[in-house]
């Protein structure tokens, strides 16, 4: 894989967005607007990983259904329970400034954590069948 290296990279960001989120509120000075925003970002860098892998360029973006939109243009088959991470992106800017939206309940944190160990699973499944793939064409020739 050309981008190996890289993406590796990507994969340990999102995980350690992820770990962040499955912390949880370990204290009151936690929000769930932080925890949201982490479970978003590790599916946001996880998606970005699998592009790396795929040799794809991506915009500088949040937006996860953008993300999708790529890999689906590059022939990546995606289920419906990646579909619907989706709507982490909300969790991307406007719930992290104080006035901007309603505050954040520890439902809306079960649920982007539900969403974001989902979409980190698939995407290293992804990359790691990539790799395989790849491993066992470089041993053919």
């Amino acid at each position: 894989m050309q981008n190996k290296d890289l993406a590796e990279d990507w994969l340990r960001r999102a995980k350690s967005s992820l770990e962040r989120t499955r912390a949880g509120k370990v204290s009151e000075e936690i929000m769930y607007e932080d925890l949201c925003f982490d479970a978003q970002q590790c599916a946001e860098k996880s998606l970005k990983a699998l592009l790396v892998s795929l040799n794809i360029i991506f915009p500088w973006t949040h937006s996860i259904d953008t993300l999708l939109q790529l890999l689906s243009k590059a022939g990546i088959e995606t289920p419906k329970d990646i579909s619907m991470s989706v709507i982490l992106t909300r969790y991307a800017v406007h719930t992290r400034y104080p006035g901007v939206t309603e505050p954040l309940t520890e439902e809306d944190h079960t649920e982007a954590l539900k969403l974001a160990e989902t979409v980190f699973e698939w995407a290293r499944k992804n990359i790691e069948e990539l790799e395989n793939k790849l491993d066992i064409c470089d041993g053919e020739t």
